[in-house]
This record gives structure tokens, sequence and C-alpha cells, in this order.
């Protein structure tokens, strides 16, 4: 087939409703990928298109088999070839593809050409990094391409930054409009880290001025919110008194997206601050939280330290069902403003899995059956892009969303 690229004007959802896939899984043989494929094997409805993707279509074909015997429609699932190594492949992937969602990570690494060939053929695209420069250098490089051509590229589609954006969305919709609006979020989960973001953390520690730069020459970019201010400042431990919890500021993506979607969006007021915190009960494991996230970024400095960790849990690697069954996380949410006060929460299961690929399979599924979106284009967040669609689409796949108390 040939490409179906257009000249931009917004045009894009109408070029991609022909597309031969409305969804084309990229990684679906790694841990997370096969688990965002056993999802949407369950989830998808009747008539979508979907596809799963790689390099290796043995595995590929293993990976339908698995799903087939639950699944036995699945029998028939078509299978692509798409190599990170190879542009032409995933440019070919995009011009058949309405949304493509990937799970192939690092994605500064292993990413770039995909987002590219989505930007230029029109086609969403939704990922699971939690990597600020990947997401700076996408933006510079293919948000303007990509407004044109009226694709919707939406970074951080899993537990980086679900919860947190589309917490906080859910928090500022339930305080007043139009006055200065503070919101801090607290996290907590029993889950272990996935190989995967265990591997972009370890790389983004390392590269600490490549970051500033790319964050630096986003800003010179962006175009500046005229009237409004939105910002997610530093923050310094404390006790919560509000949460009953020590907070840890949390060196994470999550803060810089609910940034952006409170400077993209009105309904986030004049004034908007975001603070994001790991919530700890004791002041024991808040130091050796504080210590241990020093160590790791003082040995991911050093290429024969960060090699080893990087051996301890590698990507494509995770826990047993029984001990994703056991985990969870909550997300516990403050806002305030024009003298009202909220409590709220976000909880699941297990953050790192099973509810990314939930995460991310949904946010497919809102973009490809565009559940009366709004129409926008380019680099976007989850709240932008998708907001309450995509929010009451986790709420029936259950994930909680809460109004804990009113003050």
């Amino acid at each position: 087939m040939t490409s179906q690229n257009g000249n931009g004007n917004g045009n894009g959802k109408e070029r991609a409703a022909d597309r031969t896939y409305d969804i084309v899984l990229f990684g679906a043989t790694g841990f997370v990928g096969a688990l965002t494929a056993e999802y949407l094997a369950a989830r998808a409805p009747e008539g979508l298109r979907w596809a799963i993707a790689g390099r290796d279509t043995g595995k590929l074909a293993r990976l339908r088999d698995q799903l087939a015997e639950a699944h036995p429609a699945c029998a028939q699932l078509p299978l692509v070839r798409a190599d990170v190594a190879d542009p032409a492949s995933l440019r070919e992937m995009a011009d058949h593809a309405r949304v493509v969602a990937t799970t192939v990570g690092p994605y500064l690494e292993y990413g770039q050409e995909l987002v590219a060939a989505c930007a230029e053929a029109g086609t969403d695209y939704v990922d699971l990094t939690g990597e600020p420069e990947f997401v700076d250098l996408m933006y510079v490089r293919h948000d303007a391409r990509a407004r044109e051509t009226g694709a919707r590229l939406v970074h951080s589609c899993g537990f980086d930054s679900v919860p947190h954006d589309l917490g906080a969305y859910f928090t500022v919709c339930r305080l007043p409009e139009g006055v200065p609006l503070r919101v801090d979020g607290f996290v907590r989960s029993n889950a272990t880290f996935s190989g995967g973001t265990f591997a972009s953390a370890l790389a983004q520690f390392a590269r600490g001025p490549q970051m500033l730069a790319a964050a630096r020459d986003r800003r010179r970019h962006e175009p500046r919110v005229v009237g409004r201010k939105a910002y997610a400042p530093p923050s310094a431990p404390r006790y919560a008194g509000e949460v009953g919890a020590w907070a840890l500021p949390l060196p994470t993506i999550d803060p810089q997206v609910v940034q952006r979607s409170a400077r993209a969006l009105e309904r986030y007021g004049p004034d908007f601050r975001y603070r994001h915190y790991a919530a700890v009960k004791t002041l024991p494991f808040a130091v050796g939280g504080a210590v241990a996230v020093g160590g790791l970024v003082a040995a991911a400095q050093l290429p024969p330290a960060r090699r080893w960790l990087s051996s301890r849990l590698k990507p494509g690697e995770g826990p047993s069902r029984q001990r994703r069954a056991d985990s969870w996380f909550s997300v516990r949410f403050v806002g305030e403003g024009g003298g009202k006060r909220v409590f709220t929460e976000v909880s699941g299961g297990d953050p790192g899995y099973d509810e990314t690929a939930k995460m991310l399979g949904e946010a497919a599924l809102c973009l490809a059956v565009d559940d009366g979106l709004p129409d926008v284009a380019g680099q976007l967040t989850t709240a932008v892009a998708m907001g309450d669609a995509l929010t009451a689409r986790l709420t029936a796949a259950g994930l909680s969303f809460r109004v804990a108390a009113w003050r």
C-alpha cells in the first residue's frame, strides 16, 4: 500500500479512516507488550481491526497462538513485521495504522524513528515512556508536523503518567473555575519496578546535562501561555499532615506532564501549581528512600555500575502473575482553590505491568474508537487528548477515580 500522507489542515483523522488496521501494537512479544496484547484480545470491541507487530514473526506467531487459546478469534490476528533498525518498516507500519501503540523502550534509544513515521503519516501514537529527554526531543522535532497531518502523539500512557495526569485533571474539575489552584499528588504502592522502567530511570540519571539541554530547547520552541501560569516546582521533603505520611519529591516525568496539561487547558485556572511526592509512613523509610535514590543517581554516572544495575532487572522481565495480583497503587491528591479543598484518589492493582497494560490498551482504544474526543493534534498529554473519555474507560475497566472528602 502507498503512504497516506496529507497536506495538513487537520485532515489526519479523515485520511486515517481507511487504514488497514485500527490499532497496531508494536513490541507485542515483550513482557508488557504481551500483557497489552492479552488485554486487547479480551477487551477489543467486535469489528476492531488490530494487529501485533515486532521484528520476530516467529515470536509473534507463538503469541498469537497463546492469545487464541483463550480468545479463538485471535487465531487470524494479523502479524506485522517491523524493526527499529529498519525505518522503512516503521514507516510502512505507520502508513497502514490509525493508531500505533508501542512498548519498545528505552524510547530515547529505540523510539525516535517511529514517532517520526507517525507524525509524517498522520497516525495517532501512544507509548509508555517516562523519559523527559525523549519527550522534549520529540516535541521539538515532530510536534509541528503532527499538527499539520492531524497526528496525535501521546506519550506516557502507562503508570507514567496516566494516574497522575488524569488524577490531577479529575481533582481540578471538582474545584472552582477561574481561580488559582494548588494540587499535590502523593503516590503509594507495594509493587516492583518493571525492567523497562528501571532501565529508563538509569538512563535518565546518567544524562542530566542532555536532559537539561533538551528541556531548554523545548522551551525555546513552545508558544508562551498568555494570561495564565502553570508550574511544577521542585519540592523539599516534608511531613504531609493532610495524608498522614512523609512526602518525598519524586524525580519522575509526571509533574511535567501535569504542568503541560495545565498550560493547555483553561480549566486549570489562571495560576496553577502541582507538586508530586512519594508518600512514606515512617521517617526511617523516608530517609532510606532518599538515600537509595541518591545512590542510584551516583551509580548511574559510572558505566560499569550502570551496566551491573541494568543486568539485575532487564527490560522484558517481570514478576509472576501471583506477585502482580498482590500488588496495588494509590495516588492521593489534595486540591485547593477558591476557598474549597478536595481530597481525591486514583487507585488500582499492579501499576508497573497489569494496570500499565490496561492504561496503554485503553488509550489506544480511546483514540481508535474516538469517543467524542477534542479536535486536537500534535504532541499531547492524556488529559488534553482524551481527558474525560479515557477516565471513563479506565473506570469501567476497574481503576478507581473517587472523591475521598471535601473541606
